[in-house]
């Protein structure tokens, strides 16, 4: 099986000049709860990361590895969140993109070229959209690396302890069997998104 060429994108953009290639990608778009986190990551211009890879493909711990050699490789990287509330009055596509957005205009260094993960930013900033970006480009992994892992550590240090009846810290607010019986049971928190549960859970449950 031929192996993607992970650098393919960034090497094209440096060679028609673009010095500051900012990889761009969320998660947690598809949760219950919590926030969407968005993450940009600017690499050095060559700079191979074997490991980096689609951040769904590594486990937690190879993840927390690659996390650690991003931040103290890259040349600039930021993180952003929307809250549920946001989420819940302009849907989550747009609040995804939103994220993203804040993400890129908290980098210290200024892009010149966006690759983004399956979006378009509304930014002036020249921008590619890359399906799959996440398992094709090395600075679109790098993002939904450090997004995930922040997400997860939000989940695990804070989420969990503010609501510890809804077993965050395992589920990540994700639609598993036990979220949903938790949902049954408890109803929903201040940090569910009332705009995804009226679909999941019917009419099983009272929103308030």
């Amino acid at each position: 099986m031929e192996q993607t060429d992970m650098l393919a994108q960034e090497r094209e953009l440096a060679q028609r000049g673009y010095r500051a290639i900012a990889g761009v990608d969320e998660v947690g778009r598809g949760c219950l709860f919590g926030d969407v986190v968005a993450a940009a990551v600017i690499l050095p211009p060559d700079l191979h990361l074997p490991d980096v890879n689609d951040s769904k493909k590594l486990t937690a711990r190879q993840r927390e590895r690659c996390y650690d050699a991003i931040v103290e490789q890259a040349v600039a990287w930021s993180v952003a969140r929307v809250g549920p509330e946001e989420i819940d009055r302009i849907n989550i596509r747009q609040a995804s993109r939103l994220a993203m957005k804040l993400a890129v205009e908290a980098l210290s260094v200024k892009p010149d070229h966006l690759l983004v993960d399956a979006e378009t930013i509304d930014l002036d900033v020249p921008q590619l959209a890359v399906v799959h970006g996440d398992a094709r480009c090395q600075s679109i992994a790098a993002a939904s690396i450090i997004a995930k892992v922040t997400r997860d550590r939000l989940c695990t240090d804070e989420w969990d302890r503010m609501y510890p009846e809804y077993g965050i810290a395992i589920h990540k607010g994700y639609a598993t069997k036990l979220h949903r019986e938790r949902l049954l049971e408890f109803g929903p928190s201040p940090m569910h998104r009332r705009s995804f549960l009226g679909k999941l859970l019917d009419e099983q449950l009272t929103l308030f």
